[in-house]
């Protein structure tokens, strides 16, 4: 039995957008996204229905939208497939073999749609590789900054206690030092 849970977190929420575009794309429903998801995060998929409609959509309406156009490019591609089918009992016509060589044309199509797919994923994790080094790095910045600012507060806390102002100065690194008087 699943056990009611309140809170989201972003990762439930990725892996139901993720699962839901998924499924948009490969022709799927998204209840089948959402009873996936549910299983997977102990959740109802009434419940993972209810955030995805309630919240989680509106942040992937152009996702969404190309997910729907994957589909039906990928639903037209299976229409034009010409699938190879043997000839009967040792009779093979020029309308078989032309048969089998568009099955080929078109198997050969999707390898090359692969690969460009494979190089472009490369790329977006390239470019998300980056964006997470900057992400730690203005995070390492921030919490510096905070130090600096905390320290600061503990002067003025204390000199307030003793007597007159203090007066700071900057140094090139950044750190603040006391003026002496």
């Amino acid at each position: 039995m699943k056990v009611r849970q309140d809170a989201w977190s972003e990762e439930n929420d990725l892996l139901l957008a993720e699962t839901v575009l998924r499924h948009v794309r490969e022709g799927s429903t998204q209840l089948n996204a959402f009873e996936e998801v549910g299983d997977l995060l102990n959740r109802t998929s009434a419940a993972c229905g209810f955030r995805w409609n309630a919240v989680v959509r509106t942040q992937y309406e152009k996702a969404l939208g190309l997910a729907k156009k994957q589909r039906k490019q990928r639903n037209r591609t299976m229409e034009k497939k010409v699938l190879y089918t043997p000839p009967a009992e040792g009779t093979l016509t020029m309308t078989d073999v032309i048969g089998y060589l568009q099955t080929i044309e078109s198997i050969d199509a999707i390898k090359a749609e692969n690969e460009q797919l494979r190089a472009e994923n490369e790329q977006l994790q390239q470019r998300l590789n980056k964006i997470e080094q900057s992400s730690e790095i203005m995070q390492e910045d921030y919490e510096t900054l905070m130090k600096i600012m905390n320290r600061a507060r503990k002067f003025v806390a204390l000199d307030d206690e003793e007597g007159p102002a203090v007066t700071f100065k900057m140094e090139r690194n950044g750190n603040l030092e006391k003026v002496a008087e």
